[in-house]
């Protein structure tokens, strides 16, 4: 990266419709980084999600970013291992924002450039918090209609939750994500009420760290990694304890690691899922062009907010559509 390239970092609060609950927090708020890229010329933008469940607050990221775009114009390190230093949310935000200012630069779209498929409409889960069964049910009333629902569990009741979801939606496609709430005594108690409701896939049943039980028993519903898989070196183990993977940037630092994460998991036999943390269609844009290749969307971050950024994605009946070009990636129509 050349020293003269500039970097403008913006914090930004985004209220989610409602709150957002899983089996270890509830969210009112998403909290991200706008970072802007600039060679004088052309900008490239990214937008990141510090995740507190990794020791990531946007106040650390957007420090560690100023403190990486001092030492950038002051010279000293090779550029590249100074952005190796950076945290794994600092890291996408600056990949991501490098193959936008890439795509600008070549006039040429990043999906081009990392010789991927064109991105096209698809089918994306849209996802019920984790709260009491009733009020799930209810909930899973209103989303009957679409194709892909994905439903939080990790509370006191999940087996009449899964239930009660699955009756009121007798026609979706269901995953389960329990965000490491299980435990290993009732795991298989879990599996089993999964299994009679239809469910497709459980995302991360047991904390990451203590999923080692998965190797030896039944997985009657295919089990997909998430907070056990972060990046290539996770996956050699995760392909014995799982059926999927779940590819976030926030967690492989970027789109650049992304890529080789879900060509690798495809070598191994996995299924992929891409996933998101909650962001607006910004910090989704990058990672949208995975799902061509992915057998799960997972990028409904900006349907949970209380209104997305300008510009950004179309939902529509279950489904995904691109973004107008010029939004992200796509130089097309753009003027610099």
């Amino acid at each position: 990266m050349p020293r003269h390239y500039q970097l403008h970092i913006t914090k930004e609060s985004w209220p989610i419709a409602g709150s957002f609950r899983i089996s270890r927090e509830e969210r009112k708020v998403a909290e991200v980084l706008v970072l802007q890229l600039s060679d004088g010329t052309y900008t490239g933008r990214a937008e990141c999600v510090p995740y507190r469940h990794y020791g990531e607050t946007p106040d650390k990221v957007m420090e560690q970013l100023l403190a990486f775009a001092e030492r950038l114009n002051k010279g000293g390190e090779e550029e590249v291992n100074m952005a190796r230093s950076l945290g794994v949310s600092a890291r996408n935000a600056l990949d991501c924002a490098l193959w936008d200012l890439a795509a600008k630069r070549k006039g040429s779209p990043v999906w081009s450039l990392l010789r991927l498929p064109k991105p096209e409409a698809r089918r994306c889960t849209h996802t019920i918090s984790l709260n009491t069964p009733e009020v799930m049910a209810a909930r899973a009333v209103l989303l009957a209609h679409l194709p892909l629902l994905k439903v939080k569990l990790g509370g006191p009741d999940d087996a009449e939750a899964i239930a009660a979801v699955r009756e009121a939606a007798p026609h979706s496609t269901l995953l389960v994500d329990a965000n490491e709430g299980w435990a290993a005594a009732t795991i298989e108690e879990h599996f089993a009420a999964c299994h009679a409701a239809g469910v497709a896939l459980i995302e991360q049943p047991l904390p990451a760290g203590k999923d080692r039980l998965l190797e030896h028993i039944p997985h009657p519903v295919p089990l997909c990694a998430d907070e056990s898989f972060h990046s290539l070196s996770d996956l050699e183990q995760a392909s014995r304890r799982y059926e999927a993977v779940n590819i976030k940037l926030e967690k492989t630092g970027g789109l650049s690691h992304a890529v080789t994460c879900l060509l690798e998991a495809r070598t191994q036999g996995l299924l992929v899922m891409v996933g998101c943390m909650l962001g607006t269609s910004l910090a989704m844009a990058p990672a949208w062009l995975l799902a061509a290749a992915a057998d799960y969307v997972d990028l409904d971050g900006p349907v949970l907010l209380e209104k997305d950024r300008e510009g950004g994605f179309r939902y529509d009946a279950g489904n995904m559509y691109p973004a107008p070009p010029g939004f992200w990636g796509d130089p097309q129509g753009f003027i610099p």
